[in-house]
């Protein structure tokens, strides 16, 4: 679990993060560098959700080591399967961290919302729904790793 408390934010517990693959913590089918060696560290206080469309057929190998649920997307309506699994999760508890379009809801739906800039690009439409935004998937991380970093950006 990670707890914050930001002034004119509130306090957060948070149990769950949502993570998109493609884009966000893999480029071309491969986990991005530096990624590897920070989810395990974020098992042990998160439950990890993937969600994937796996475009390239490599999710379930790259992220076989970690402690996470891999979720396959339908082709369709991707961004409500990914938003409907924060509901199900309770967005309370979840912070989803994404780059694309199909990410939009799910980031509206988790009390926190985590956009980033990778090498794949990062949808302007996310912007609006983030609390958050990264130049890459290695800072988000590393904020979920050192919450104390959000307090300054979240605060009212």
């Amino acid at each position: 679990m990670i707890e914050l408390d930001v002034p004119g934010w509130g306090a957060r517990k948070f149990e769950h993060l949502v993570l998109d693959f493609n884009g966000t913590l893999a480029e071309d089918g491969k986990l991005v560098e530096g990624v590897e060696d920070r989810l395990p560290l974020l098992c042990l206080r998160l439950r990890l959700h993937i969600c994937t469309a796996d475009t390239f057929g490599t999710a379930a190998a790259e992220t076989r080591r970690f402690d996470a649920a891999l979720k396959l997307l339908k082709p369709t309506v991707q961004d409500e399967q990914k938003a409907e699994l924060v509901r199900h999760l309770g967005p309370l508890k979840t912070v989803a961290i994404g780059n694309g379009r199909n990410d939009v809801l799910m980031l509206r739906e988790a009390a926190l919302g985590i956009a980033v800039l990778g090498r794949e690009g990062m949808s302007p439409d996310l912007v609006e729904s983030a609390d958050v935004v990264c130049l890459d998937v290695v800072d988000a991380l590393d904020l979920l790793l050192q919450p104390k970093r959000l307090v300054a950006t979240l605060r009212k």
